[in-house]
């Protein structure tokens, strides 16, 4: 009979472990209308009598878990290759939405938001939105009151989990333009599926492209006191490496 496994049990298993909460690029996967497609392709392979094997890689920079720099929106706005590192690196906190259609200020004031925080948001985008390689355009999203409240408290960083922190049809270019020229670094196309509400380290690099509108990016995250057991399956990379199940 299989123990069940208690909270303490559960961070003891899960200390110097990292959950991965990105979304692997692949051939067809969801993009935002409009966006290049991904596409992965080996032009040398083992397989084929070749030495080595050698993919060549071509997509959107805002293709699957990817950072947005000022530039995206903002003509003067800095490069991805100039974000500062503690926009992606630091504490974070995975905040659960409930709100079927938007971030809205009413959820975000229970939470008490603090100035520098990097927020992360849980939506029904995370269990829903990443099953289909058809975009889904009612996918959960900011509001423009949302965004410009979040830059008055000083938030450092905010990530969602789909394509865009702005909806399908809502004013797409306002919501980056507010929280850009606030100072907010956006993260977009997580996978918070596999991970509870809380408190966690993160790691969320996007490639230095120079002069970058914005670039992929890989993004973990490690429990910072209890937050629970994992919700559903979710990559675990242990502290030497080892992935887990």
């Amino acid at each position: 009979m299989k123990q069940r496994q208690t909270g303490r049990s559960y961070r003891r298993e899960t200390v110097g472990v990292w959950f991965d909460v990105t979304v692997p690029l692949r051939n067809g996967m969801v993009r935002w209308p409009g966006n290049p497609p991904v596409r992965v392709r080996r032009v040398l392979d083992m397989n084929r009598g070749d030495e080595c094997t050698v993919a060549s890689l071509s997509l959107g920079v805002h293709s699957g878990t990817h950072m947005d720099a000022p530039l995206h929106f903002l003509r003067t706005g800095l490069g991805i290759d100039a974000m500062p590192i503690d926009a992606g690196v630091g504490r974070a906190r995975v905040i659960p939405v409930q709100h079927p259609v938007h971030v809205t200020i009413e959820e975000l004031r229970r939470h008490r938001i603090r100035r520098g925080e990097r927020l992360l948001f849980k939506t029904r985008n995370s269990s829903r939105c990443w099953k289909t390689n058809r975009f889904l355009k009612d996918f959960v999203s900011l509001d423009e009151e949302a965004a410009h409240w979040l830059v008055d408290q000083g938030v450092r960083t905010v990530g969602i989990d789909y394509l865009s922190v702005a909806g399908y049809k809502s004013d797409t270019a306002a919501i980056h333009t507010i929280l850009l020229k606030g100072g907010v670094w956006i993260i977009e196309g997580l996978n918070l599926s596999g991970v509870r509400p809380g408190v966690y380290d993160m790691l969320c690099l996007p490639l230095k492209i120079a002069g970058g509108d914005g670039a992929p990016a890989r993004a973990l995250l490690k429990p910072v006191g209890s937050v629970g057991k994992p919700v559903g399956p979710v990559g675990l990379i242990g502290s030497r490496g080892t992935r887990k199940t």
